[in-house]
């Protein structure tokens, strides 16, 4: 099966890209990912429960 995502960006880019919001980032330290499958844990940035955003793991 192909990869049909990458995550090639560091972290702090996106840091920097939703800078001026409240963000809880819960990623640890977070290497770049050249593959990620569909059936693996890939960052994704989603509305936390204090309503602001929060970086966080998901399959």
């Amino acid at each position: 099966m192909c990869n049909l995502y990458s995550q090639t960006r560091a972290q702090d880019a996106m840091r920097r890209l939703f800078s001026g919001q409240e963000i809880l980032d819960s990623l640890g330290n977070l290497p770049p990912q050249p593959e990620i499958y569909p059936d693996q844990q890939a960052p994704i940035v989603r509305v936390g429960s204090s309503g602001g955003l929060e970086f966080a793991m998901a399959r």
